[in-house]
């Protein structure tokens, strides 16, 4: 069972961003896209006591502060381009000031969250005693690779209706949960990993680009 006294929501916010430069602190829906994940995880402390932000930037960290939001500071070897986020929740749990048994990963590039979401993974991961949990969506799309220049079906024949497809789903990044057994072994989920599918409009969002923070605008502005 998840203890929320052993429990922190850690959002990964690094400095670094090419396609949008200062990605984690402009303006999105009337506050800094960062302040979303901090909104949502103070929201359910009942779930999760502490909120911690991992960051390389001086900008992130102040920023957090002066929300009295906890801040451990990431080596610049753990925010480069090829630096993974499982890296930097293993450093966090080494470096904690707490005594954490749980994680819960919120990324600050999926700011929209629907009701109850937070709720249902904690259930799941209790109810399944499971070691970890990932969030994912349906996926309907009919993909197919190109071979020799001629289009050739991958999860459907050509012909097949959509509802008779095999049904697949996507990784939508809304949330995971993870022990911090897994973490210190670099490992966000585990063998005994969980799963919640969510198929709310806000899975969508998922914010890498203009183009992708314009269609969240739309998403937050339709559904919220």
């Amino acid at each position: 069972m998840i203890d929320p006294a052993k429990t922190a929501f850690v959002i990964p916010a690094r400095g670094g961003s090419k396609r949008i430069p200062g990605k984690n602190l402009i303006p999105f829906g009337g506050k800094a896209l960062i302040d979303h994940s901090i909104s949502y995880a103070q929201k359910h402390q009942q779930l999760a006591r502490h909120l911690l932000v991992t960051t390389d930037s001086p900008e992130i960290k102040a920023h957090c502060e002066n929300q009295n939001v906890m801040v451990i500071d990431r080596p610049a070897d753990l925010a480069s381009d090829t630096a993974t986020t499982v890296s930097a929740l293993k450093h966090l749990v080494q470096a904690a000031p707490m005594d954490l048994e749980w994680i819960i990963l919120l990324q600050a590039t999926n700011p929209l969250r629907p009701e109850g979401l937070i709720e249902d993974a904690i259930e799941t991961i209790n109810a399944q005693q499971g070691d970890s949990l990932m969030c994912v969506s349906t996926f309907d799309k009919k993909l197919g690779k190109l071979k020799d220049g001629k289009f050739e079906p991958y999860n459907y024949q050509l012909g097949q209706r959509s509802q008779d497809m095999e049904p697949l789903y996507r990784e939508n990044g809304l949330l995971y949960v993870s022990h911090t057994d897994l973490l210190k072994q670099a490992m966000l989920l585990g063998p005994k990993q969980t799963i919640l599918i969510c198929d709310h409009p806000f899975a969508d969002a998922d914010i890498d680009s203009q183009e992708d923070l314009n269609f969240a605008e739309f998403l937050l502005k339709t559904y919220a």
